[in-house]
């Protein structure tokens, strides 16, 4: 991931302007530096609740005897990836902020900081991606879906996971794939050669991307089946004493014959599987919604300007990138809403330190 643009760069800019121009510019510059520091106040805010709130699950699924089991090691492993991004990444984006972004810290600080983006970034995007295929073989396969194929395939993602996400932030520095740092200008930014570009987008977001829109797109296709052969069956009266249950399919049909003036035939309401399911769908629904919102102008921009050498304005760099970084602080949010034993799990263990 590239480091933020600088959004102090403005208010610099119309500092400098004031001390030439006068009071009246100088009453701009100050504006704009005010603005440019809650900006900073507010991205520093982001940056703290992010590590809180994902420290708080991996805490809880560490403490708590129940969740050493999966899913639950999915979302430890997206949790500590966010964790990461809140405690090594997004601090020295602040710094690198405050520094009109220039780098100041030398080039092996400067290589370990976008490497380490990089690697946290991607594997959270992964780790996501592992969640809704984990929760989409759930819906559909839970047959043969078992916990010990669930726990095998649910490890499996996971090293693979950050193993890829690894292979993309260490290429360029072991096979000299492009520069991030130059010290004439005192950048620090993932490399710019176009190739990697393309490498590192596609098997750091696009790919995920289409996993993730395949993988609801065959929950929704399930789920909506589901519904429609629950809808199919019918009751169809024979006669003033009887009635016929059809059901409805490419079997050949049951009919059932009854005297009495009245059956009883469970047709309303959902099973405990069905209200399960529905559950899981909406989580991943909301949860890849979030995931594309978040890192899609992002990744456009990272893939584009250096295809084309576009000139993106700094600003909107910056607020892509920490649009980006937001969504390690909506993650949790999305798990503890949707499932009530992290909850119990939370309020259990504030009750105990107290």
């Amino acid at each position: 991931m590239e480091g933020p643009a600088n959004l102090t760069c403005s208010a610099a800019g119309g500092n400098r302007s004031a001390a030439g121009a006068g009071a009246g510019a100088g009453g701009g510059g100050a504006r704009l530096s005010v603005l440019g520091a809650l900006a900073l106040v507010l991205l520093a805010a982001l940056a703290l609740a992010t590590l809180a709130w994902n420290g708080l699950v991996l805490a809880t699924i560490l403490r708590v005897r129940a969740f050493h089991r999966v899913p639950h090691n999915l979302v430890a492993s997206l949790a500590a990836s966010d964790v990461l991004v809140a405690a090594l990444v997004m601090p020295l984006s602040l710094v690198h902020e405050l520094a009109g972004r220039r780098w100041r810290l030398g080039r092996p600080l400067c290589q370990a900081w976008v490497s380490v983006d990089v690697l946290c970034c991607t594997a959270s995007i992964w780790n996501v991606a592992a969640i809704a295929l984990d929760r989409y073989w759930s819906i559909t396969r839970h047959l043969h879906y078992t916990l010990r194929a669930r726990r095998r395939l649910s490890n499996l993602m996971i090293g693979l996971a950050w193993a890829l996400s690894a292979v993309i932030s260490l290429a360029p520095l072991l096979f000299g794939w492009g520069e991030t740092y130059s010290a004439g200008s005192q950048q620090c930014q993932v490399s710019r050669e176009p190739s990697y570009a393309v490498f590192s987008t596609f098997g750091a977001f696009y790919v995920p991307l289409a996993v993730v829109l395949f993988v609801y797109w065959k929950i929704y296709k399930a789920a909506k089946f589901r519904i429609g052969s629950r809808k199919s069956n019918s009751i169809t009266p024979l006669s003033p004493g009887a009635l016929q249950v059809k059901e409805a399919s490419q079997q050949p049909q049951m009919v059932f014959t009854v005297r009495h003036a009245t059956v009883t035939f469970q047709t309303d309401g959902d099973t405990w599987r069905e209200q399960k399911e529905k559950k899981a769908a909406l989580m991943v629904g909301i949860l890849i919604g979030v995931f594309v919102l978040c890192w899609i102008p992002f990744f456009i921009t990272e893939l584009i300007n250096p295809l084309c050498s576009c000139d993106i304005p700094p600003l909107w760099k910056s607020i892509f990138l920490w649009l980006g970084y937001s969504n390690s602080f909506f993650n949790p949010l999305i798990y503890t809403a949707f499932n009530k034993n992290y909850n119990n799990a939370f309020r259990n263990l504030f009750s105990r330190q107290h």
